[in-house]
């Protein structure tokens, strides 16, 4: 069937996603395994978000609401925009196909930087667009290199904040430095699908950003935080312009009813979520505390993952904590061959994780 695929897809590496916990215990015969891999919140939503899930699974039997009409208001209430600035995808990966499909073709750039979050660069490519990479510098965005890599064809440059793997993120006065710079026909699109775990004073508001530059696109998401990750749920700010473009490539209903309902629940229980981010940040220190005193390097995170430094192969590690019962995210595939990327888990997790590190590296 290769024969008759257009050209540009056979050129496409498929996304990997990391191992469930099911297949790994079957692979390696064990009984006990814990996931690190894929930045989830351990700890899944909260009571109240369960309890909306239940009720709302009672009318799975009727399409959802096509316009998520409850969570758009309340969106739009707490982030204080438009509802007609509001749109939603199944994950804030869906909006990143959804950039790419409305406002790339064949012959146009997209600028993301390397390494960054795969979705980007495979999206590019299904749209037939060319990607140029800008290098991170000490893992950081090189903000004058995105700008020098600008063209007259170059339609959107790809900002993840925090980024993806890095745990980094630029900074407002990086990001207005940016968008003054450039021509505003080119989408500028922040991925913050770690915004709540940030808590810096310099990282941007995109939103007020978008009052003056309406080329800004921002999207969330619910998979991270606040523990929705297996009912995929996203939402893009924009200014209504962008957005009305961006519907007519969305496919109908594409957030389910179930994913409607505890996504709006997750926004309606304030308290559960930031008590998991006290823990969470907690036990980031903790896990930090344990690399130095290992003597490994780190990239200071703003999210719930971190980058390490291993200095050996790191399939191997990965492949020798995997028979530790423990799932991390082999950095390889990104170009950094002795980086892994670890999940901050529960306190046992985290433990779990450090002692089994700690035999490997002897």
């Amino acid at each position: 069937m290769q024969s008759i695929a257009r050209k540009h897809i056979l050129q496409i590496k498929p996304y990997i996603p990391g191992k469930p916990i099911e297949e790994v215990e079957r692979e390696m015969g064990l009984k006990s395994v814990i996931k690190l891999a894929s930045n989830e919140n351990p700890y899944g939503p909260s009571p109240k978000v369960l309890k909306a899930m239940v009720q709302a699974a009672k009318t799975v039997n009727r399409y959802p609401d096509g316009s998520c009409y409850y969570l758009r208001q309340e969106l739009a209430r707490r982030l204080k925009v438009s509802e007609n600035q509001l749109i939603f995808g199944n994950g804030s990966d869906e909006l990143i196909v959804l950039a790419t499909r409305a406002f790339s073709d064949y012959g146009d750039e997209v600028i993301i930087a390397r390494p960054s979050f795969l979705i980007y660069e495979i999206a590019s490519k299904v749209s037939g667009a060319t990607i140029k990479f800008v290098p991170l510098k000490d893992f950081r965005y090189d903000i004058e290199g995105i700008k020098n890599a600008i063209t007259p064809k170059t339609k959107i440059i790809f900002i993840g904040n925090p980024d993806n793997p890095s745990g980094s993120y630029i900074t407002k006065a990086q990001a207005e430095d940016l968008l003054k710079s450039i021509r505003q026909k080119i989408l500028v699109f922040f991925d913050e699908a770690y915004f709540e775990f940030v808590d810096k004073d310099d990282y941007p508001d995109t939103i007020k950003l978008m009052k003056t530059y309406k080329n800004v696109i921002t999207t969330r998401t619910f998979s991270k935080m606040y523990g929705l990750a297996g009912l995929r749920v996203g939402y893009g700010i924009g200014d209504a312009q962008v957005i009305s473009l961006l519907e007519r490539v969305r496919e109908p209903f594409n957030i389910n009813s179930v994913a409607q309902a505890a996504a709006l629940a997750c926004l309606k229980d304030k308290a559960y979520y930031e008590k998991l981010l006290r823990t969470i940040k907690a036990q980031r220190k903790y896990v930090y505390a344990n690399l130095k005193k290992m003597g490994l390097s780190f990239v200071e995170s703003v999210t719930n993952f971190i980058l390490i430094d291993v200095r050996q192969n790191s399939f191997n590690v990965s492949q020798a904590l995997l028979k530790k019962g423990v799932i991390v995210r082999d950095m390889g595939f990104w170009g950094l061959d002795t980086y892994i990327r670890v999940t901050v888990g529960k306190p046992q997790e985290n433990q779990r994780f450090i002692r089994a590190l700690k035999e490997i590296m002897k």
